[in-house]
């Protein structure tokens, strides 16, 4: 593996491409605002033991859509028997389209597909909606799918029963049936920075060949995923050299960090540094994945705004909203809050040291 060495004065170079805030609707047009993307109540949830009802998901939905947020992963058409949490997800996309949850800002609202017949169960909700609507509809928001492809052979064929080859050609006709629709697709890449199956090793031309045929197939977005937590300030980067090696966008990329080693901030001002300004990340830091023993919470939403507002950008989104939803639906869950920043922000509010 080729040795990369940190760059130095990375805060500094931050802070001098950033010399200062902006407005937020001029910021969206500028280099200094970053687009996060809450997974919460898809990712975040969906890998919890104790079964969450349909109102606390549709309550932390209205909750996050409240904050500033401009994307939230809704839920997930996949089948209950694999993912049991997600089975409400045909109930809950059917009220944010019926009844969008009140929002300052146009959201955009995602649902996980694994296949084509994933895709159809949702644009048999979306077309109920509209039918019921009518020319009523006036709603501020969009519905979005994503969809995942591997970076090694062990986690595609145990997340997907398939080769990563395989894969690819499954999502295909995914992309081509959302494109007929109008319907914004998002890539994903599993296990980009280390698989649970093959180590910490997985090859950055690989991640990046998949990325681009994504891309090629008309997804409108790649989120690259260290599913693990294993990735490196040294290897992210090596990764996102490989990305700019075969052509890829800062644009088209996101960054999709868990924070199993603790390492997911350090990951995060890597891409930014490189020019990324899109990343996932979870209120609470809730998450895991079903398909990786040992993989701890997405990197926590309350955390990635405190480190982006730090180095003078933007993302639009208010840190105090976002830390008291980290705090309920720790508390729901019956779970720590995992947010060091949501909880310093609570004390900080409540007068606390």
């Amino acid at each position: 593996m080729m040795s990369v060495r940190p760059r130095p004065g990375l805060f500094s170079a931050l802070r001098a491409a950033c010399p200062r805030r902006r407005l937020s609707t001029e910021a969206r047009l500028t280099s200094d605002h970053v687009r996060i993307v809450e997974v919460g109540p898809r990712d975040g949830l969906q890998n919890e033991k104790k079964s969450i009802s349909l109102e606390t998901k549709l309550q932390l939905i209205e909750k996050l859509a409240k904050t500033g947020v401009t994307t939230i992963e809704a839920g997930s058409f996949v089948p209950a028997k694999w993912v049991p949490q997600m089975a409400s997800t045909a109930e809950i996309c059917e009220k944010i389209l019926q009844s969008p949850p009140q929002s300052s800002n146009t959201i955009a609202y995602n649902y996980l597909v694994p296949n084509v017949r994933g895709l159809e169960s949702l644009i048999k909700v979306m077309d109920a909606a509209e039918t019921a609507a009518g020319s009523q509809s006036t709603s501020d928001t969009s519905t979005e799918i994503s969809l995942f492809a591997a970076a090694t052979e062990a986690f595609s064929k145990a997340n997907t029963n398939c080769s990563i080859d395989e894969s690819l050609e499954r999502i295909r006709p995914i992309v081509t049936l959302a494109k007929t629709k109008d319907i914004r697709v998002r890539g994903y890449v599993s296990v980009a920075l280390g698989c649970p199956y093959e180590g910490p090793d997985v090859s950055p031309t690989k991640v990046a060949d998949i990325t681009a045929t994504l891309l090629e197939m008309g997804a409108d977005e790649v989120s690259v995923a260290d599913t693990t937590g294993m990735g490196t300030a040294p290897r992210t980067m090596e990764l996102l050299q490989a990305l700019k090696a075969a052509g890829i966008a800062n644009t088209d990329l996101a960054l999709h960090f868990h924070d199993t080693y603790g390492q997911a901030l350090v990951n995060t001002i890597v891409g930014l540094e490189h020019g990324v300004r899109i990343f996932d990340s979870s209120v609470g830091g809730l998450g895991g994945c079903p398909y990786s023993k040992g993989a701890t919470g997405n990197v926590s939403t309350e955390d990635l705004i405190h480190t982006v507002h730090s180095l003078g950008m933007n993302t639009g989104i208010s840190l105090e909203e976002m830390s008291r939803i980290g705090a309920w639906i720790s508390g729901e869950l019956g779970r720590e809050n995992q947010s060091r920043a949501g909880k310093a922000t609570l004390s900080r509010i409540e007068g606390g040291c």
